[in-house]
């Protein structure tokens, strides 16, 4: 969140200091940490971010987190119009005094509310500095937005946008980077130091572009690539024959193939609510912010299946059956290439098993 001048604190009355949970700044407004508001005070950065935007004149801009202004003022200088959404209701007063009066007030329009909840206007271009805790959510919500806008140039915690970025076989290759490389093109375009920020931050932070890919995937895809990811970043350092024989992994996938065939067999309209999908399960990483996937290299929660009679086994049979048609049993996840998923997909859609 771009912040303005930086001001010396002014005492309190009775002389009582400031809290540290909160700096104040501009304006007597204070930022507070645990809400993501850290003030980025270096305007030759801002300069830097706006320059690799690639903003033309003609462009509707969309900024999250606003703060004090001063990105917003550099976006309503390169672009069409600004529309800055905000929730902290200090902060958008302050954005509407800033610019109050002078030629920038017809093409800023200010939004207050939370950019998860809020559904967003037509734009081409987002550029952010975002609180870091919605970074996840915030990628997918923009991926999911139609009509499609050119790119994102967004601010993120640099652990999470090394994520985003990473190439199979790199150490932080997860399924967020898997399931965002599918939808678009990801490129690092420059690394911020926490000293660039008031107060300064924890981490260390990066600045990512991502271009949305066009013609963008097909939704159904989309849903059976990540119920995949799901599976096969379990254990991402493990074999995908080991991850394909977990009992509780092969137990789910069976039940929603079972559904799968009998609603082929009937063709009748049952509800989306008899489908049983991969969603239900929990992988370890639902809710993780940053999409890390936990591989402690043991083997405790594996619960290999080994010699079970019945259905259970030829389904188990079924599913072998296809990583070896692909030669994919002693592959791993963490050295996959997206085309050698969306392969690995393609031979499992052919048996009749969906992750979606």
């Amino acid at each position: 969140m771009a912040g303005g001048k930086l001001r010396k604190d002014k005492p309190r009355a009775g002389g009582k200091a400031a809290s540290s949970a909160a700096a104040p700044y501009q304006g007597g407004i204070s930022f507070h940490k645990s809400k993501g508001q850290h003030i980025l005070k270096n305007p030759l950065l801002v300069d830097s971010i706006v320059q690799k935007s690639g903003i033309k004149t003609t462009d509707v801009v969309l900024e999250i987190g606003p703060g004090t202004g001063n990105l917003t003022k550099k976006l309503l200088d390169a672009g069409k119009s600004v529309v800055a959404v905000e929730l902290d209701p200090r902060m958008v007063l302050e954005l509407q005094r800033r610019f109050q009066g002078t030629p920038y007030s017809h093409r800023l329009k200010v939004i207050q509310g939370d950019v998860l909840k809020t559904e967003l206007p037509y734009f081409d271009i987002c550029v952010a500095n975002i609180p870091y805790q919605i970074s996840s959510p915030l990628t997918f919500k923009l991926l999911n937005h139609q009509p499609p806008f050119r790119c994102a140039v967004i601010m993120f915690q640099r652990e999470f946008a090394m994520r985003l970025v990473a190439q199979p076989g790199d150490n932080l290759y997860c399924r967020l980077s898997a399931n965002t490389q599918l939808r678009a093109r990801v490129s690092h375009l420059l690394k911020v130091g926490r000293n660039n920020f008031r107060p300064p931050p924890k981490v260390d932070s990066s600045v990512v572009r991502i271009e949305p890919r066009k013609p963008a995937p097909d939704a159904n895809l989309v849903r059976e690539f990540d119920g995949l990811m799901r599976i096969c970043f379990n254990r991402k350092n493990k074999t995908l024959g080991s991850i394909f024989r977990q009992k509780t992994m092969l137990s789910v996938m069976e039940k929603n193939y079972k559904t799968l065939q009998a609603l082929h067999q009937s063709q009748s309209n049952l509800s989306g609510d008899s489908k049983v999908g991969m969603d239900g399960l929990d992988f370890g990483d639902n809710g993780d912010d940053l999409g890390m996937e936990v591989d402690d290299g043991g083997d405790d929660e594996m619960e290999l299946e080994d010699g079970d009679a019945g259905e259970v086994s030829e389904f188990k049979e079924k599913v072998l059956n296809v990583l070896k048609e692909g030669d994919f049993e002693e592959k791993r996840s963490s050295k996959l290439t997206q085309q050698e998923f969306l392969y690995l997909l393609s031979l499992f859609n052919k048996a009749g098993i969906h992750f979606s």
